[in-house]
């Protein structure tokens, strides 16, 4: 039987304020609060709360066979419990129906995957807790920033545990192969990977409501027919989106919600089910094996990195970023590690492409910058007072190794400290254990106090000294002569 992966993207990046040159040195807050509170407000409004509705009414009125998966950046989570709370208590709505999967990925929306591992690994750990304990549930399967992914990368994804990473079925990777099937990456053999089925998902997301497409109107009916005349053995369909082409990319106005609503009744008619991406992975085997070598995505025409790396400024920014990587993590500075999240967003790098045509037009769609060159100078000023404040903390005249050496040092220093302050407040209740005992032995004391009368007498004979002037008396008459 045929089934099909629906996943939605939810991210927001904290976006840049207008920062001059100027304030470098002056200014260590770098956001623009009331663009992102109005930018993210609207877009709750407009998509993500009425979506949250839709969804849970397919789910209950399909009788829970409808299903669906999120993926949610750390830094779109703490905006939206800053801004829309009811958004987070609507999707704990969601996932007590049980129909509801949360994927994992980095926290920050980065690109930490293409150049540190470390740091990598760090974030995706911290948005699966982060995940965990907003919706009680552990993330099984992964999902990199922009659809990211390699072989390098599928092998550190199997390191943690993960069992099926969803990524683009980019065509230069596929070739003749369907990616209407489950596959293994070469580096990591019993990881399942799923791969979009971007013809489909573009439909909805970009071509919905196109009046120039010759397809148009789309409606459930005819989408629904499309997958069901895939070829027979193709078993599941992954229709990958952000979460805001419904009601955003896609206005209500368009009749995106309604769209959506019909699917489940017109995917039974045709004997089709909806899946989880962990349902997905534990029903079906894989059929082949993927290699990449070079990291693909899900964005722009070349489905690889270009889109946040394929220019000089781009390239630049991100190594003046992560050359600092290390020493941010040695910091316990709380503030300058929040920084360095938000500093990492993806979009930042996004904003800074120089394509033409419809890529082009894509990154102006999302950028709030009026040209590339801008959204580069803002971000590095910005970056710059940033590495001021590490240096600051962690001076560059210092290498890496001898500072992770003189830190390790002193952590060393400070657990044995703690060792010792334990060993002491042991002794001292052992010794007050010992003191409490004592009581019982007091006796000696008594006889202490007795043999103190000795002492009394001899202070008293100390006292009664002066009654032996006398012959200071004598010697006074003996002068008086």
């Amino acid at each position: 039987m045929r089934t099909i992966c629906f996943y939605f993207q939810i991210h927001q990046p904290f976006r840049l304020k207008r920062y001059r040159f100027f304030d470098i040195g002056n200014d260590h807050y770098y956001y623009d609060d009331f663009n992102n509170e109005e930018i993210i407000r609207r877009i709750a409004e407009r998509s993500y709360l009425p979506a949250n509705r839709a969804l849970l009414e397919m789910i209950e009125d399909s009788g829970n066979k409808f299903k669906v998966a999120f993926s949610i950046s750390g830094v779109a989570l703490e905006q939206l419990e800053m801004y829309v709370p009811e958004f987070i208590d609507s999707m704990r709505d969601l996932a007590k129906t049980g129909c509801v999967e949360f994927l994992s990925e980095t926290y920050a929306h980065s690109l930490a995957s293409l150049v540190d591992p470390e740091e990598f690994i760090n974030q995706v750990k911290a948005h699966d807790d982060k995940i965990e304990l907003l919706f009680g549930q552990r993330p099984k399967v992964f999902r990199n920033t922009e659809l990211i992914y390699s072989d390098e990368i599928a092998a550190m994804v199997a390191s943690m545990g993960f069992k099926g990473i969803i990524t683009e079925g980019a065509r230069h990777i596929l070739g003749w192969k369907s990616p209407n099937y489950l596959y293994t990456p070469a580096t990591a053999p019993k990881v399942k990977l799923m791969l979009k089925n971007y013809k489909l998902s573009d439909d909805i997301t970009f071509r919905f409501s196109n009046y120039e497409w010759n397809e148009y109107p789309l409606t459930a009916d005819k989408f629904m027919g499309w997958i069901g005349s895939l070829p027979e053995g193709e078993e599941v369909v992954n229709l990958f989106m952000t979460y805001d082409t419904l009601g955003e990319l896609q206005s209500a106005e368009t009749g995106i919600f309604g769209f959506m609503k019909a699917l489940p009744r017109f995917a039974a008619d045709k004997g089709i089910t909806f899946s989880t991406p962990s349902e997905v992975i534990s029903k079906l085997k894989p059929v082949d094996v993927i290699s990449v070598n070079d990291p693909i995505s899900w964005a722009d025409e070349e489905r690889d990195t270009s889109a946040w790396l394929g220019n000089i400024l781009q390239k630049e920014a991100f190594e003046k970023l992560y050359s600092v990587a290390e020493r941010v993590r040695l910091c316990s500075d709380t503030r300058l590690k929040q920084d360095w999240n938000y500093l990492q967003a993806s979009d930042h790098f996004y904003y800074m492409c120089t394509k033409h045509f419809a890529d082009g037009a894509v990154h102006s769609h999302y950028s709030p910058y009026d040209s590339a060159y801008e959204a580069f100078t803002n971000y590095m000023n910005v970056l710059s007072d940033f590495i001021v404040r590490v240096e600051e903390q962690f001076p560059d005249s210092i290498e890496n190794e001898e500072l992770n050496a003189l830190i390790t040092t002193i952590r060393n220093q400070a657990a044995e400290i703690e060792v010792l302050k334990k060993e002491l407040a042991s002794a001292k209740a052992n010794a007050g254990v010992i003191e409490e005992e004592k009581p019982a032995k007091k006796a000696p004391v008594k006889k202490a106090t007795k043999k103190a009368a000795p002492k009394a007498e001899v202070e008293a004979s100390v006292e009664e000294k002066p009654a032996k002037k006398a012959p200071a008396k004598k010697a006074t008459k003996k002068a008086s002569k």
